[in-house]
């Protein structure tokens, strides 16, 4: 199964529950405002069985963060996020508020896709 659209990813998201993988973005989104990948590698770290489903749609980049492939700045950076968005408590907003990044990200993404 691959996903095709922000729709689509957007539906499997509600699916799985939210409320973890919003606090991971959020503290990812404080941490590096301007990493959309980042944030959003964040938002569906929790979907790693099926990373391979949105490869296509956000890019190699935000797959091998979510895989964890490498020792980097920003696979730390993931880890403690994620970590941290198991115990925080906070108001990190809803799933629809993230829509317009994973949009960015995947414009961005078809856009590289096209030039390849």
């Amino acid at each position: 199964m691959e996903l095709r659209s922000v729709d689509e990813l957007m539906d499997l998201l509600h699916a799985c529950g939210s409320e973890h993988a919003l606090r991971t973005a959020a503290l990812l989104r404080r941490s590096r405002p301007a990493d959309k990948e980042l944030q959003v590698a964040g938002l569906v770290l929790g979907l790693g069985p099926a990373a391979g489903a949105f490869r296509g749609l956000l890019g190699d980049r935000v797959h091998r963060l979510v895989r964890r492939h490498g020792p980097t700045t920003d696979d730390d950076l993931l880890r403690l996020a994620d970590e941290d968005g198991r115990t925080a408590r906070f108001d990190a907003g809803v799933l629809e508020d993230w829509r317009a990044v994973l949009e960015l990200v995947a414009a961005r993404n078809s856009r590289l896709e096209s030039v390849d």
